[in-house]
Order: structure tokens, then sequence, then C-alpha cells
């Protein structure tokens, strides 16, 4: 009586043998999957044991593991090739027992694989990711399955623009290789002025920034979304937002979208993320107190800072960043063009003072980057960019408030350095009096935040000081400012005025 098992199989029979072998991948090829996962089992039909049974391969026996129906090989360390495996049941060589001889191939080499970063036109067109994978008859990019040709060239157009398009080639044996494209899509010239949500529901605030956009000196209007407050401006679904009774309604964003989309600008949605009292107190006070930063003895963090205690949430815990990502992707599905971090840090002050349920042993730095990275790709998928407002000190001074400025670069569309000059110190980058002297201290503080993102594809939309702090300010030290970002060929600003009155002088027409 011949055994036959998957079509390829040796026999020498003494009698009947009473086992079969199962864990080869059809064809008997053994892929690196299959031998991580423990290789080959051999398995005797019901009723039959193969205790005792001796398993050698290319002559040479082999550990096994299990008794009974079924033994496990240990085939670790098996050259890629083709081996012949023996199993031989107790008493074979006195005709009493069995022994099956089948030739198998180890096969472990995956495909090489090599994928391009493409750069896409609009987050929300279509764009092609292309490569090259040596030995796969098959390819997926983002699910999305691939025509290859001779050559191993390919190429598949996606729908959307992801932050990034995972790969993945298998060969005949089932190998897999896998190369992330990073998707770049580069934020047009961004010409801004913040207006809370307050704000824009005033005429005469409203009017004169729908006026710079009709005049063409603005391209685009930062409407908060959630503001230092944490209140949501307009009608917000997000639940746990309208369980803490952040939801204010000051304006409806469908409206307020088509309107500033109507005079020719983009709409920048503000979120001030882990500066959000109402969060906080209603966190603490219904028993959610690891959503709050807290003092080492337990305590809420922040009452002898600025800002007070019950100020500043826990950046670390998942109900927190869960809230952000909702109010991004609700903010990105309603049509506002870019999403834009504010307070995305820890507090000032010193990190032995603070406490982060849920950090463990991640630092601050790598918490806060992790959460922008989440966030875009929420934003992506929804066609908005994301940008992150950090403080100018960080480009220096990464740790004092958890800001890494060449690590979220990576993770963003582009960083907005609050490089306000009435918030220098005297002697800051040998500027003497910065309040008074716009031009040097933007100038070079912006030169190094150029000099630490060269290494990605964000780019640097600066907030430009539109306020008077000590020293008046008007068209000309505003003009200043926008100069010395422009030299160093940054073209795009945002300005600030808490009170939402800007120096429309200062701004000349975009051609």
């Amino acid at each position: 009586m011949a055994l036959v098992v998957g079509g390829v199989l040796l026999v020498r029979q003494y009698r009947a043998p009473a086992f079969r072998l199962a864990g080869l991948p059809a064809g008997g090829v053994v892929n690196a999957a299959a031998l991580q996962k423990g290789g080959v089992a051999v398995t005797a039909p019901k009723g039959e044991r193969l205790h005792g049974a001796e398993v050698t391969v290319d002559g040479k026996r082999i550990p096994v593991e299990g008794s009974g129906r079924q033994l496990t090989l240990g085939l670790d360390g098996l050259r890629d090739g083709t081996h012949e495996l023996t199993v031989a049941t107790e008493g074979s060589m006195l005709g009493g027992g069995s022994e099956l001889t089948r030739r198998l191939t180890v096969d472990t080499t995956p495909p090489k694989l090599a994928v391009a970063d493409p750069e896409g036109r609009s987050l929300r067109g279509p764009v092609t990711v292309k490569g090259q994978a040596q030995g796969a008859t098959a390819v997926t990019v983002a699910g999305r399955k691939a025509d290859v040709d001779k050559d191993g060239r390919f190429a598949v157009e996606l729908p959307r623009p992801p932050a990034k398009a995972t790969a993945v080639a298998t060969d005949k044996a089932g190998n897999t290789t896998r190369e992330d494209a990073v998707v770049t899509v580069r934020r047009p010239l961004l010409r801004a002025v913040h207006v809370s949500g307050q704000a824009w529901a005033s005429d005469q605030l409203r009017e004169p920034v729908l006026r710079l956009l009709k005049e063409g000196k603005l391209n685009a209007v930062q409407l908060d979304i959630k503001d230092e407050l944490g209140e949501v401006s307009y009608d917000s679904k997000v639940p746990l937002a309208k369980k803490i009774g952040a939801v204010k309604g000051y304006y409806d964003a469908k409206k307020a979208i088509k309107e500033i989309h109507a005079a020719g600008g983009a709409v920048v949605g503000r979120i001030v993320a882990f500066r959000d009292p109402i969060l906080a107190s209603a966190s603490w006070k219904d028993g959610h107190r690891d959503r709050v930063v807290r003092t080492p003895d337990g305590g809420p963090y922040g009452a002898d800072s600025k800002y007070g205690s019950l100020s500043f949430t826990n950046f670390a815990n998942k109900d927190v960043r869960q809230y952000h990502l909702d109010l991004a992707a609700e903010a990105a599905k309603l049509g506002f063009d870019d999403l834009l971090y504010d307070y995305i840090r820890r507090p000032d002050g010193k990190l032995s003072g603070m406490s982060f349920p849920g950090l463990g042993k991640t630092s601050p730095e790598d918490s806060i980057t992790d959460m922008v990275a989440q966030t875009r790709t929420v934003a992506r998928e929804h066609g908005a960019f994301l940008g992150v407002s950090v403080f100018g000190i960080a480009v220096t001074r990464p740790k004092e408030i958890a800001q890494d400025i060449g690590a979220l670069a990576e993770q963003c569309d582009y960083i907005a350095p609050m490089i306000y000059p009435s918030h220098w110190a005297p002697g800051e980058y040998g500027v003497s009096d910065p309040n008074s002297e716009p031009y040097p201290i933007t100038k070079k503080s912006l030169a190094d935040f150029v000099k630490k993102t060269r290494h990605t594809d964000a780019q640097i939309v600066p907030w430009i000081q539109d306020f008077s702090l000590g020293v008046s300010y008007g068209d000309a030290e505003v003009a200043a400012q926008i100069r010395a970002a422009a030299d160093n060929d940054i073209p795009s600003f945002l300005l600030w005025n808490p009170g939402v009155r800007y120096h429309g002088g200062a701004l000349k027409p975009m051609k």
C-alpha cells in the first residue's frame, strides 16, 4: 500500500505507514514564517502513536517536542535549499515500524523591495506610489493590489495621500518584505490671522478679517475649535465635549467655513490641547483624576503656577488623547482645511514637581510626538493639513516644555513657532532688547528652526506678533517680522492679536 502526502512523497515501506505529515505549505516549501512558528508537525492517525519516533534531516537527528499522536520538529538553522526529512517509528529497522521520507524546500529569503517616497499635489486628490519588488509574485500598497511587471516594477494609485503608505511584497514561498513610503504634500503658502470663536460671532471683528481676505492680503483664517479656556467654539457632537459642558456654539462651523472659502480663504482650526481647565476640573470632580497633571503627592498640579491648579490635562492619558483625536476628526470632516495644535506640551516648570499617570518609561517629549503622529493619521484620512504651535525656546531647549522640534517636524506638515519679540529675554540670540528689535530677533530665532527641521518635509509657518506688550507695535513692527521670516525663505505666517484687531498696512497683496 502506497502513501501519498501533498503530492511529493517518497516512501520506503516495511508495513503500511501509520502516520502522515502535516504543517508544510502546499508544494513542500517552508518559509521564514513557518520556521518561526515551529516548523513542521508530524501527525499520526487516530489510534496510532509516534512515541519514540526518530526524525532526521539529511541524515542528522533533529530535536522534537511532544508525544502521542503529534510531534513538532525543530527545523531552526536549516539553510535555504532542498532537504530530505525522514521520520521513522519504533521498530522500523526490524520491519515492525514505518519510515516516511519527504523532500522539503527551505526558502526564507524575502523579496527585495524598494519604494519611492511620493509627493502629492493635494490632500484631497490621488497620489501614485511606485517601486520595485524583485522576486515577488504579489505586491500591495496600503492594502491595494498592484500590477507587477516582469522586472518587479509596480505603481499603485491611492485615492488620497496617507501620511505613510505601507508596501508589502510577497514571494512564491510566502515570504514578505514591508517598506513604508512617506507621502509628502506640501502645505501651500499660508497667510492667516487668529480669530477666536467669540470674535467670529462679532460683525465688528469678523468683517475686517474677511476684507483682508478679499483684498488678497490674507489667504486663510485661523478659527478656534477649542481655546485656552477649554471651550469648544462650535456645536460639537463629540460626546466628551458635551458631557463636560465644553460646547459653547459661538459660531456655526459649516457656515463659517463656507463664508471663508467664498472669500477666497482656507480655514485653519486651532485646537488648544492640554491647557484645558474645563476638562481638568470635570475629570477631577468625576473621579477621573489620571486625566490631570498631578503633583508627586497626588494633588492637581498648578496651584503655584500662573495658570492655577486644574489647568493642564495629562497628555499621557488615553481619554485625554482620544478627546483631541475625536475633535480633530470631527473638524476635518466638517471641512476645516488645517488642524493647528496649540499647548501641545507639558506645563512649564520643574519636571520633578509633576506626575503624568500612565506615562511609564516614555519621555514627555516622545509621548507628545506620538500624539501628534496619531493626529496626523486622522487629519490625512479626512484631507486636512496638520500644524503644531511651539515655543520659540523649544528649538534649543526641547525638554523645558517637552517639545522636540526635530521629532515633531517628522510627524506634521508644518511647525508654527511662537517667536514673539516681547517673549524673549534680553540678550537672547545676542539681541539686547528683543521687544524693541523685532527684525533681528525674528530672523535669528527662525534660522534655528530652519536648521532644526532641515531633515524633514515640514515647513515653518511662524506666529507673528501683532499686539503691543511693553512696546507699541504698528504696521512697521509687524512688517519687520514678516520681512525677517522672508529673509529665511519663509513666506508663510500667522498673525496673533488676542483682541483680533490687525494692522492691514503691514500686509502686501499676494500676487
